[in-house]
């Protein structure tokens, strides 16, 4: 199948503040993701996610190292290569259908009316196809953002915190829609701070902190040590204070199996007890 992205050595540097000093959001990083699977990068803010996002959509370029992303050169991909960033800045004045019309010619597709009308019921905005969407929830405006970000059959779909400010529709429309990607082959890359929006939905995670890849692996592979928890015979109230108990601690319960996953703070601190050289997958 090959690598959808393949990154070795990059690095990114910003200038921030009034004293513009040099600042990296991504040091040096070291990664390689094969295509048709989903892909997770985690990691604080700060950390590199977002940074490598842009890079691979052409958005932005590296300082240094090289990036290879389905086989050629950011931005020569550009037709196959999809993104929703963190906010969702489209016109307000457009309704939901106009928006992907407009997303649809400006990525040159010919034949989109029948697929973006079957994305809008998909996601939930089929009666809203022609409202304004200033008047949209931001719930609404993120399952506008993924219809069209898997709008064209794309060969590599880049999400960025696809779960914040999702509304409880939304994570149906997210789980439905990386089916979708699945059964196409899709590569997706996508990237949270919250481990519990991920962890059940990638093949692959990533470990990002200050703009290296930390760690990476199989979630149960990265997970394995996190504690088990059997439980029987517990009331409503038993239960609810179980989930308030793990989940002070930094892990989750998960539902249907009963067990606790390793918290952020545990996996962070897992990562940044690795090697001080940055993991190649």
């Amino acid at each position: 199948m090959g690598s959808a992205l393949r990154a070795h050595g990059l690095v990114r540097t910003y200038r921030v503040g009034w004293r513009r000093r040099a600042r990296r959001g991504l040091d040096g990083l070291d990664l390689d993701l094969p295509r048709g699977a989903i892909h997770a990068l985690v990691g604080p803010n700060g950390s590199g996610k977002s940074t490598l996002l842009r890079l691979v959509s052409g958005a932005e370029r590296a300082d240094a190292g090289q990036l290879e992303v389905l086989g050629g050169a950011p931005g020569a991909r550009a037709e196959r290569v999809t993104w929703l960033p963190s906010e969702s800045p489209f016109p307000r004045e457009l309704g939901a259908r106009e928006v992907l019309e407009l997303i649809a010619s400006v990525r040159g597709l010919r034949e989109w009316s029948a697929e973006a009308d079957a994305l809008l019921e998909q996601v939930g905005l089929a009666d809203a196809g022609t409202a304004p969407t200033r008047t949209y929830s931001r719930g609404m405006l993120r399952r506008l953002g993924l219809a069209q970000a898997f709008l064209g059959a794309p060969e590599l779909v880049l999400l960025d915190e696809p779960t914040a400010g999702l509304d409880a529709p939304g994570f149906q429309v997210l789980d439905s829609l990386l089916a979708r990607a699945r059964a196409a082959g899709t590569t997706v890359l996508l990237a949270s701070h919250l481990l519990e929006d991920v962890v059940e939905r990638c093949d692959t995670l990533s470990v990002l902190l200050d703009g290296r890849c930390r760690l990476h692996g199989e979630p149960r592979q990265l997970l394995q040590d996190a504690p088990g928890i059997a439980a029987r015979g517990l009331g409503p109230t038993d239960w609810d204070a179980l989930r308030a108990e793990v989940e002070r601690r930094g892990g989750t319960l998960v539902p249907g199996t009963v067990r606790a996953s390793l918290g952020m703070g545990e996996l962070y601190q897992r990562a940044a007890d690795a090697s001080e050289e940055p993991e190649r997958p």
